[in-house]
């Protein structure tokens, strides 16, 4: 496997970042394997979904994010799952958690949203969680694109667990306007759930026009990750991307 890009500034004062996606389960499983594989895609963002929305989140949320090398950007119960975490490398400007319409009888679910800057690069960043129906799955779609129109800025990536394949409706509808960032640059592993079994890619990265994607994909074979942690750390496999952030 092709070595991913770190991160680092060009000389253009352009930064090279990388963007971490991952359903984490709410804890429920191996909570240190998680944090090592965090650790070992060294991100300057993560994006997780289905963070502990109960007893103590503030507290577990954090200690995640302590043991992996991060710190709390947003989100968590208050997003109803979704959190963005960060590396001190990011400068937060402004944070948002949102609540999507509720469907009756159905789990709210919600974006976790900021715009942070890496040096002189302005950034939106969204981590969601897609319902598990699709007619509503593809409303939550077009929220998540009018949410990413709404931050004010040029640039910005989003990600989750869209509980679809890139063949369905609400996956469409995102690729359409974004760089879906696997298949713009693919590296690494294609599949995210289950890890014993990775048969359905349902876990994406997307990104806005201008970005570049350099690789974007499940981080087998990183130096650090082991596939014994993969499997122990939640129900999904991570999705890792290397994107370079026009500084205009």
């Amino acid at each position: 496997m092709e070595p991913l890009p770190n991160s680092r500034t060009d000389t253009d004062g352009s930064p090279t970042l990388r963007v971490l996606t991952y359903n984490i389960r709410s804890l429920r499983d191996d909570a240190d394997a998680l944090a090592r594989i965090i650790a070992a895609c060294a991100p300057d963002l993560v994006l997780l979904q289905e963070t502990p929305r109960f007893f103590r989140w503030r507290k577990k949320l954090a200690a995640l994010a302590a043991a992996s090398g991060q710190v709390i950007l947003t989100g968590g119960a208050t997003a109803a799952g979704p959190a963005i975490l960060c590396s001190l490398r990011a400068t937060v400007e402004r944070t948002e958690d949102v609540l999507l319409p509720l469907t009756p009888g159905l789990p709210r679910r919600g974006f976790a949203t900021a715009v942070v800057r890496f040096g002189a690069a302005r950034l939106g960043v969204l981590s969601c969680h897609l319902s598990l129906q699709q007619a509503e799955r593809h409303d939550q779609a077009g929220l998540l694109l009018d949410r990413l129109a709404g931050m004010g800025v040029e640039h910005a990536v989003a990600g989750g667990d869209l509980n679809e394949r890139p063949d369905g409706p609400g996956f469409r509808r995102l690729a359409a306007d974004l760089q879906d960032c696997r298949a713009t640059a693919p590296w690494g592993g294609e599949h995210t759930f289950t890890p014993s079994d990775p048969r359905r890619r349902i876990d994406a990265l997307f990104a806005t026009k201008g970005i570049e994607v350099l690789g974007c994909g499940v981080p087998h074979g990183l130096p650090g990750i082991t596939e014994a942690d993969l499997r122990a750390a939640t129900d999904h496999l991570p999705v890792l991307a290397a994107l370079r952030i026009p500084t205009a």
